[in-house]
């Protein structure tokens, strides 16, 4: 760390004399050099941030005296992914940072409205548990069970909308059919299911059902004398289609869907021209995502902590 500093004290001054009389280089040179800085910044502040982290770790797990203390990589794992997917996604353009819909970009909103569910359960079992991973054991550990369950299942219940909409709209041979009459409804409806959109919903539950469960046998010592934990699969497999349940329950009564004639679309407001199909103009879509993410995320893990999860 010392010689960084030293390194740091010496280089940075020269980079930023280059910088300012750098008045013949050509302009991609420049760009060159100010990326290159960006990037030795972005790199300290995600270590500085990562190293923050694992003091934080190694103090909870002081404090609660059953945890161990997380590795300072997997800290840094968790910073540098994270970092690595925004960036990449404002390289590409596939993140908007507005808040404008459309163009099939993601904006700040929907990236709220899907990851601020889990993100506060994650904050509040760190709160409540300190970091670490446990086992899910209602009959030892109910709270931090719970909230273990609420986060996949927010997770899961993301994942299964996400599944159904993109893959189940591409490879559904049969129109969808709106989910409170079981009508056919035009693609682009709200509220609109077809049998392989669900399937798809289920496997994208399952699929983060199964990491999660993979996570428990990597990095969880106390499996051997807690409850089974492959009900993890399941439970993913199950929020992930109850949440795409949900989403198309509220969608097909509280987002208003109609044809517009003159274009031949499905749109989300009504207008002079514009054939009514279902709903009513509540919500929008990133408000029925968080309202379908945390109805799963409360009702799902109570019922498996009341009723079907094994005890030990």
């Amino acid at each position: 760390m010392t010689i960084f500093h030293r390194n740091a004290r010496y280089f940075l001054p020269q980079v930023f004399i280059l910088l300012f009389f750098m008045t013949d280089l050509d302009h991609n040179t420049y760009k060159k050099y100010i990326e290159t800085i960006t990037n030795i910044v972005i790199l300290s502040l995600i270590i500085c941030i990562s190293f923050a982290f694992w003091i934080m770790s190694m103090t909870a797990s002081t404090y609660y005296g059953n945890l161990q203390p997380i590795s300072p990589w997997r800290w840094l794992f968790s910073v540098v992914v994270p970092v690595l997917i925004v960036s990449n996604g404002f390289k590409k353009k596939s993140l908007n940072h507005t808040g404008a819909l459309g163009g099939g970009q993601r904006n700040w909103i929907q990236v709220f409205c899907n990851g601020a569910v889990p993100t506060e359960l994650a904050l509040l079992y760190m709160i409540e548990n300190g970091p670490g991973e446990i086992p899910i054991d209602f009959s030892k550990q109910h709270t931090a069970s719970w909230m273990c369950l609420s986060l996949l299942a927010a997770l899961a219940s993301s994942a299964g909308d996400t599944w159904a909409s993109e893959i189940g709209t591409v490879l559904s041979k049969s129109p969808p059919r709106l989910i409170t009459t079981w009508e056919k409804v035009p693609v682009g409806t709200n509220g609109g299911v077809t049998m392989v959109g669900l399937a798809s919903s289920l496997l994208g539950g399952t699929f983060v059902g199964i990491a999660y469960f993979l996570t428990q046998l990597v990095f969880v010592n106390d499996l051997d004398i807690s409850a089974p934990q492959w009900p993890i699969i399941a439970f993913g497999g199950l929020a992930g289609l109850l949440g795409s349940i949900v989403d198309s329950y509220l969608g097909a009564t509280m987002q208003f869907s109609g044809l517009d004639e003159s274009t031949g679309m499905v749109v989300s407001s009504p207008a002079n021209k514009v054939k009514y199909i279902a709903g009513k103009p509540i919500l929008d879509n990133n408000a029925v995502n968080l309202f379908s993410s945390v109805l799963v995320a409360l009702l799902l893990p109570t019922a498996a902590a009341w009723g079907f999860w094994p005890r030990q």
